[in-house]
């Protein structure tokens, strides 16, 4: 199942994560393609195609953990905000959190919807699936417009 021409994104400077999210777009035969970044700051650079990175292809959807090294979920979510050309970018978090606080932060900076890694595996199994589901019948805006 491909879900149109989505690019994925995850921001994540767990390795065993990021694993377990690829596992789970083979398991669910999701081929959308997938770039991964560390932490915000490399997201960042990836998303303006500096440093060498090419800028992925629109449409793109975030996946977001909040706790990362360098640059942080929020941080990031500040920064994307305030860019003119990046500031509608879907963002999921996915994150261990459970804080209200940082619920509230994100929810604040506009994001899709707050998750919550609890067992990896089949949360992530299930989360990508409802996601693959939402942005497979949501209309994007063209860029081009």
């Amino acid at each position: 199942m491909q879900s149109g021409s989505v690019t994925v994104l995850v921001i994540d400077d767990d390795i065993v994560d990021r694993m377990a999210i690829e596992r789970s777009f083979k398991k669910l035969h999701i081929s959308n393609p997938i770039i991964e970044a560390f932490d915000g700051m490399e997201a960042l650079e990836r998303l303006r195609g500096e440093n060498g990175h090419e800028k992925p292809n629109q449409p793109l959807v975030v996946l977001l953990d909040l706790n990362m090294p360098r640059m942080g979920g929020i941080e990031f979510l500040d920064e994307i905000r305030a860019d003119p050309e990046l500031r509608s970018t879907l963002i999921f978090v996915l994150t261990t959190s459970r804080a209200p606080m940082d619920r509230y932060n994100a929810y604040a900076r506009n994001i899709a919807g707050y998750l919550l890694k609890q067992s990896p595996g089949r949360t992530f199994l299930e989360a990508i699936e409802k996601l693959a589901r939402y942005w497979g019948v949501i209309e994007f805006p063209d860029p081009a417009d």
